[in-house]
């Protein structure tokens, strides 16, 4: 009996990898032809492209790019990326030209106005792994780990001293990677005296303290702080203040955990729940909440997990 392989397919994410490739080979001096014209992302972009055509040698290969018309997050909320810059300009006139060369090579290009790049990518992944594609992303937005399944993976490529190199990651490399990470910031193991101290102590702090190291990168609330954000951003509420309680989650038996590489003894904080209060000054509160845990067993007996 012969052996089976699976047909590829490999989704690269346009704006992001010509960005990293924009980056990528900068140096003193950007690349460009006799006439002036930009060519280090279109250089940095091609070197990528022939280096995963080489090393996956797919069947089927597409290229999603982001249309500068408003997408339906947009729509939905008016600060969306309001704080990202633009694209340069050296940037922004080299990105005919890479469609151009794609179009020349006949390499599947598709853009769609209302939606990223993002959102086609995830579309074709789902599409891909249902017809029995062994399918690959290429981005440098690790967003798209989400997308990660037993039959879809990521890779990061990156650009160094003009040397193309990649990272791959399938699903069980991001949970290994991210899920313990993750893991540590929701306090999953600690005693809760430790993690009173090291993950609620922020819960104390004045707003002005606590906006300010939500600022520096220092400290990062849980999504739900963003989400009250967007919640009376379309509701037409003005914040007056917001804050936020870590309350750490417990069991009353060691659980073992095989992602963590640990046992999180009974009593200790198997991770927590944040709940997220936002005042307004329209006298409405929102409050909302998440819980980012180790779970037991027992918990998911009769359930299926998507």
């Amino acid at each position: 009996m012969g052996v089976f392989i699976l047909e590829k397919l490999v989704l690269i994410d346009g704006n992001s990898i010509l960005n990293r490739a924009f980056y990528g080979i900068m140096g003193n001096r950007m690349l460009t032809t006799k006439d002036g014209t930009y060519t280090n992302a279109v250089y940095g972009f091609l070197a990528i492209l022939f280096k995963l055509l080489e090393d996956v040698n797919p069947e089927y290969l597409v290229v999603a790019f982001d249309l500068k018309a408003p997408t339906a997050r947009h729509k939905m909320y008016e600060g969306y990326k309001a704080n990202r810059k633009g694209m340069p300009d050296e940037l922004a006139e080299q990105m005919p030209i890479i469609k151009e060369i794609l179009e020349l090579m006949h390499i599947t290009i598709i853009e769609k106005e209302g939606y990223e790049a993002d959102d086609i990518l995830g579309t074709l992944a789902k599409k891909g792994e249902k017809a029995g594609l062994d399918v690959t992303i290429v981005s440098g937005d690790r967003d798209t780990f989400q997308l990660a399944t037993d039959k879809v993976s990521i890779m990061i490529p990156r650009t160094k001293a003009g040397k193309t190199e990649t990272e791959n990651y399938n699903r069980e490399k991001i949970i290994e990677e991210y899920g313990i990470a993750l893991s540590k910031a929701h306090g999953a193991g600690l005693p809760l005296d430790q993690f009173d101290k090291e993950i609620a102590s922020a819960d104390r702090m004045s707003n002005e303290d606590r906006n300010k190291i939500i600022n520096s990168g220092e400290y990062s609330p849980s999504y739900m702080w963003n989400v009250n954000g967007w919640l009376c951003s379309k509701l037409g509420l003005t914040i007056k203040s917001q804050t936020q309680k870590c309350v750490p989650q417990t069991h009353s038996e060691d659980i073992n955990s095989s992602t963590l590489g640990m046992v999180v003894k009974a009593g200790n904080a198997t991770g927590m729940s944040a709940v997220v209060t936002t005042e307004t000054i329209e006298g409405i509160t929102i409050e909302s909440e998440c819980i980012g845990k180790v779970y037991n067993k027992e918990e998911f007996e009769g359930k299926q997990i998507d």
